[in-house]
Parts: C-alpha cells; structure tokens; sequence
C-alpha cells in the first residue's frame, strides 16, 4: 500500500533534447547563401538587442514576427514579443523552401523564428532567458546551418553535440553560453514554439539532463 505522505520529486529538467526531423542541408545552406547575396535582405540584419550578454558580432534576420509588427523595423520584427498568438510570416520566408519545410514538420504551433548569427571570434556570455523551457509551456528549437568544431554550445555547463543540419531543442530557462573560436560566422536557425504534448514527447524522448 502506498504511503500518502510520501511525495515523489518530479523529474529534473531537460537541459537539451535533440528532435528528430528531415533536414536538408544543402538545400538550407541554398537558402541563407541567397539571403546573404541579396541586398535588401542584408538591410535587414539587426544587431542582438542585448548588448551585455555577448561580446563581438551577434545579429539576427527576422522570418517571423507578430502580426502588428509585419510593416514595422526589423528591430520590433526580431526582438518585440507582447500577449497574442497572431504569428505570421515574414516575406523573406517565401525565398527559403528549405526553412519551410522544417516549420511545415513541427506539430506545434510556430511563434518567433529568425536566423541568428554570431561572428567568428564572438561569445554570448552565460545568461538566462527567463521562464523559456517546455516547464513553462516554451520551447527553443536550433538548427546549425553553417558551424564547425570551433563552436561551442553550453547549457547547465553541459556541452550540446549539435552538429549542422541537426534539430535541438536546449532549455533556454537555464545559464547558457556560446563560443565561436573559429575562423567563420556561425549561422543557426531558431525556432520559439509552443510546447504542445507532440513538441514535449519529441524532447522528453531524446533529452539529456
């Protein structure tokens, strides 16, 4: 019989997960290669609106944003996030089927998205994003589409073995840092999703703590 006033502690929390998914790599380093050439996109490269928590080169192309920020500076279409679930598409996002294809895979609605580069030399220092994990109904998704060995990716002082054209999940919601000591920028795509039952058995399946 069980005893009632035993109380079992809940699992810890999943530092990073990765998911499974069809990544076409090639075809996705198409789609930033073209971005990269292509001067009113480059116009739309915004420097990490976080200035103490990196040191060097961060910035970020929006692909999705809010629907009231569809018409605004890319500043508001990366970095403001109110109540709502009114998320659309950016127009950048039509010249990127292969990024497409990965939203298309994720059964779980889609908020925020955004290519997020850090430059070769540059750090983000260890910080925390508040409250953004699948405990708090949240979750982060990255894809590295240009990285090497230099890189390095540290959650909970853990080390995530992401490798390009892989899908990853980390918790955002504790102390994590990157570094690239490399000689190259290294370009991610991220995804903020909401952390449905599909999205949370995905990362719970294939998480370390």
């Amino acid at each position: 019989m069980e005893n009632p006033d035993i109380t079992v502690a809940p699992p810890p929390p999943i530092s990073f997960a990765k998911v499974p998914c069809r990544v076409q790599l090639t075809a996705l380093q198409a789609d930033v290669e073209s971005l990269l050439q292509n001067s009113q996109v480059i116009e739309a490269w915004v420097d990490h609106v976080n200035k103490n928590d990196h040191r060097g080169g961060w910035d970020v192309l929006p692909l999705r944003c809010q629907r009231q920020h569809l018409q605004a500076h890319p500043i508001l279409q990366g970095f403001a996030i109110a109540d709502g679930d009114d998320w659309e598409n950016l127009p950048v996002l039509a010249r990127c089927p292969a990024i497409a294809s990965i939203f298309n895979q994720l059964q779980c609605p889609i908020k925020a998205a955004r290519l997020m580069r850090l430059k070769a030399g540059a750090e983000i220092k260890p910080h925390r994003d508040h409250r953004l994990s699948i405990e708090y109904g949240e979750a982060r998704l990255h894809v590295p589409i240009h990285t090497s060995a230099a890189v390095s990716f540290f959650v909970d002082d853990k080390e995530i073995p992401m490798r390009a054209g892989e899908l990853w999940y980390f918790n955002a919601d504790q102390v994590h840092e990157v570094y690239n000591r490399g000689s190259e920028d290294r370009i991610n795509l991220v995804i903020d999703c909401v952390a449905n039952e599909w999205l949370c058995e995905q990362i719970r399946a294939g998480g370390w703590q």
